[in-house]
């Protein structure tokens, strides 16, 4: 019998009991349902032990998440649709999956993280709980830091973003080069960009409330990012060379939509 597993997806935010391994389960989850926003799938694997007590229904698991008559296995059990994130400790979370709109999976382990130094411009795209693509000085330590700060009037309790490529745009907004980035209404950024330089005591700006184009694969940097005040964690995403060489089908894929 296949090992049940816990889920916590992102687009759209759910825990979720699986019989399913990641890559099955992500291909079910992006292609075999239609109850998606976006096709793209993102989701954490979950250690059960580190789930705080009574916050989810996990006794539904050994109720629910058991094989068909026909001896397939259970895809899928909801345990919670609601502020998800901010019950599931940055501990329990373990490898993160990219899911492409074709339903091919890409596997995320941690990495250490280090500081990016200078004053520059950074791009992230939010995903849980909020999904705008905001614009900020503040590297991404720091930005995780300062949206998770409960003395803000505007917060959240615990972020999951990724970082996007500004090219030359990072430095210099107005001139920079920037004729293979994807995003929409470029000359807005290019002025939110230069606003955000040029004023010490701004941060970080909303460039998109909403990203109807899905997940930005193509122009990913860096990683991913989870955190609030007090953990973070790091996933790094491969460079190009490596994309190619060991993750050709996802990239391949990826790089269609």
């Amino acid at each position: 019998m296949s090992a049940t597993r816990i889920y916590l997806s992102l687009i759209p935010q759910g825990l979720i009991a699986s019989m399913l391994p990641p890559d099955e389960f992500g291909n079910y989850y992006a292609v075999g349902t239609r109850v998606h926003a976006r096709g793209e799938a993102i989701f954490f694997e979950v250690d059960r032990s580190a789930i705080p007590q009574g916050e989810f229904p996990l006794e539904m698991i050994e109720q629910r998440c058991v094989p068909k008559a026909d001896g397939s296995p259970k895809k899928s059990v909801y345990l919670g649709i609601y502020r998800v994130l901010s019950r599931i400790p940055v501990a329990a979370l373990g490898n993160l999956y990219l899911v492409t709109r074709e339903g091919q999976t890409l596997e995320l382990t941690r990495s250490e993280y280090v500081r990016e130094p200078d004053r520059q411009a950074h791009l992230y795209q939010e995903f849980c709980p909020i999904d705008p693509m905001v614009a900020s000085c503040l590297e991404p330590l720091e930005f995780c830091r300062a949206i998770t700060d409960p003395s803000r009037p505007v917060h959240v309790p615990r972020i999951v973003f990724s970082q996007l490529s500004l090219r030359e745009l990072a430095w210099d907004p107005l001139h920079g080069e920037a004729h293979d980035l994807p995003y929409p209404n470029m000359q807005h950024l290019r002025e939110v960009l230069d606003t955000l330089l040029r004023d010490e005591h701004k941060s970080s700006k909303l460039f998109l409330k909403q990203v109807p184009e899905g997940v930005f694969y193509r122009t990913l940097r860096g990683g991913f990012y989870v955190g609030d005040q007090h953990d973070f964690a790091f996933y790094r995403f491969p460079g190009i060379d490596e994309l190619e060489t060991r993750h050709y089908s996802w990239w391949r894929s990826a790089q269609r939509f």
